[in-house]
C-alpha cells in the first residue's frame, strides 16, 4: 500500500481523509482532541513538503441533513490553534464555491471542509459526490483509520477518481501495529474481549481462537457463555439464542488447548441503577432477579495471572458498566493490568479507549487504536474497505 512518502506532494492539493468526529459538550467545546492530535505528523509532513491541503471528516449522524450543531467549525478552530496556522472551514465539501476556494490556495494553505455526512451521499458511496470529491485533489490521502471499515464515498470510491490515492500515517501506523500482534505475535499472545454482546463480537471470537493462547471474557457478553455452562445469572444481560454458540466456542477452545477464561465473581446489583443495592457474589450465586453488572475482584485477580506472562495483548470492550461508578472497578483493574505487564498492548478504540484515558495509564500502552469498529474488523479477520479501496487504485497504475 503506498505512502505518502512514496508520492511527490511538493506545492499540490492534497485531499485529506481524516476522523474529527471528536466529542462535543452542550456548547460546542471540543472535550477530547486525540483524534484531532493522532493525525498531526501526517499534516505537519505535508506542511513541510508544501502541499496545499485539503481535509475532509464527518461529524457525528446528521443523516444527510445540515445540522448546524455538527458543523466542524470547532474543529477548525482547535486544529488551528494546535499547529498555531489558519485553518479556515469551507461552507459545504463539494460545489462551486468550494472549488473556488480550493483553486485559490496557495502552497502550506489549509482549508478544512464542512460535514462530509451533510450529504446522505457520503454514506451511499456515491460515485458522483466521490467524483466531486477527487476533483478537488491531485492526490488523496487516507488517514481515517477509525472510518477504515466503512465504504463510504470519501473513503471508497473516491480512491477511483482520484488521480492518486495513498495511506497516511496513522493509518499505516494502526495496520502495522495491529499486524505485529496477529501475523508473528510474540507469545503467549492473549486476547480481552468484553462489550454487552456475544452477537456485535461473534466474528471476532470466532477469528481469535485461531491465532491467541489464551481468550478473557468480560463484561455483559460473559453472561452467556456463564449461562451456556449451566450457570443461573439471575436477571443478567443475556443472548438466548447464542447459547449454543457460546457453548460451541468454548468447545473449540478446549479442542485447541486455548486457555479460555470467564468471571468466577461478579458485582451483581437489584436493577440497573448507580444508586442500586449491590453486592460481590460467586457467579454460581447470583441471585434470583439481580444482574452481574461487572467481573468481582477474585476475577480481577485471576485476569491478572493469566496476563502475568503475556508477550503480546489484544483488548477490545470493558469488563463491565464502567460508566456507573459503582461497575468500574473491574474495566479499572484490568487497565492496570494490562499496563503492568511486560507484553506488548494494543487497545481497540471506542469503550476500552475512554476506559484506558480515564484511569490515566494511556501513557503505559504501547499503541491506543482510534477506531473501534475498525478495529473490530481486523479482529474479525477481515480487510477493511479504505486497504482495499488504496490497493485497487495502486493496482490500477494510478500515476501523476
Amino acid at each position: 500500500m503506498k505512502s505518502i512518502r512514496d508520492i511527490d506532494v511538493d506545492g499540490k492539493k492534497v485531499l485529506i481523509r481524516v476522523d474529527f468526529n471528536v466529542p462535543y459538550d452542550e456548547h460546542q467545546n471540543i472535550t477530547d482532541d486525540t483524534r484531532i492530535r493522532s493525525v498531526l505528523p501526517t499534516i505537519q509532513y505535508l506542511l513541510d513538503q508544501n502541499a496545499r491541503l485539503i481535509i475532509c471528516s464527518h461529524m457525528a449522524r446528521p443523516k444527510g441533513k445540515v445540522v448546524p450543531k455538527l458543523s466542524l467549525l470547532p474543529v477548525a478552530k482547535r486544529l488551528s490553534r494546535i499547529i498555531k496556522h489558519p485553518v479556515p472551514l469551507a461552507p459545504d465539501c463539494i460545489g462551486p464555491d468550494v472549488k473556488k476556494l480550493v483553486s485559490a490556495m496557495k502552497p502550506c494553505d489549509i482549508l478544512l471542509l464542512e460535514n462530509l455526512r451533510f450529504h446522505p451521499e457520503e454514506e451511499q458511496n456515491d460515485a458522483f459526490f466521490a467524483k466531486e470529491l477527487g476533483s478537488l485533489c491531485d492526490i488523496y490521502i487516507n488517514d481515517a483509520f477509525a472510518v477504515a471499515h466503512r465504504a463510504n464515498a470519501s473513503v471508497s470510491a473516491i480512491t477511483k477518481y482520484a488521480p492518486v490515492s495513498c495511506a497516511g500515517f496513522l493509518l499505516i501506523k494502526e495496520l502495522t501495529y495491529f499486524s505485529r500482534a496477529m501475523s508473528d505475535p510474540h507469545r503467549p499472545l492473549v486476547a480481552i474481549i468484553g462489550g454487552a454482546k456475544v452477537s456485535g463480537k461473534l466474528e471476532a471470537l470466532e477469528n481469535m481462537i485461531n491465532h491467541v493462547d489464551k481468550l478473557i471474557i468480560g463484561g455483559a457478553m460473559a453472561n452467556t457463555f456463564l449461562k451456556s455452562t449451566g450457570i443461573n445469572v439471575g436477571n443478567s444481560k443475556v443472548e438466548l439464542d447464542l447459547l449454543d454458540t457460546a457453548r460451541n466456542i468454548i468447545k473449540k477452545a478446549i479442542r485447541k488447548k486455548i486457555k479460555f477464561y470467564l468471571p468466577v465473581d461478579a458485582v451483581v446489583a437489584d436493577k440497573f441503577d448507580a444508586r442500586a443495592e449491590i453486592k460481590v457474589v460467586p457467579v454460581q450465586e447470583i441471585p434470583d432477579g439481580w444482574m452481574a453488572l461487572d467481573i468481582g475482584p477474585s476475577t480481577s485477580l485471576l485476569y491478572s495471572e493469566a496476563l502475568y506472562n503475556a508477550k503480546t495483548i489484544i483488548w477490545n470492550g470493558p469488563m463491565g458498566v464502567f460508566e456507573m461508578d459503582a461497575f468500574s472497578r473491574g474495566t479499572n483493574a484490568m487497565v492496570q493490568n494490562v499496563a503492568d505487564s511486560y507484553a506488548l498492548t494494543i487497545v481497540g478504540g471506542g469503550d476500552t479507549d475512554v476506559a484506558v484515558h480515564q484511569t490515566g495509564e494511556s501513557h503505559r500502552m504501547t499503541y491506543i487504536s482510534t477506531g473501534g469498529g475498525a478495529f473490530l474488523t481486523l479482529m474479525e479477520g477481515k480487510t477493511l474497505p479504505a486497504v482495499i479501496a488504496l490497493d485497487r487504485a495502486e493496482s490500477r497504475g494510478a500515476s501523476l
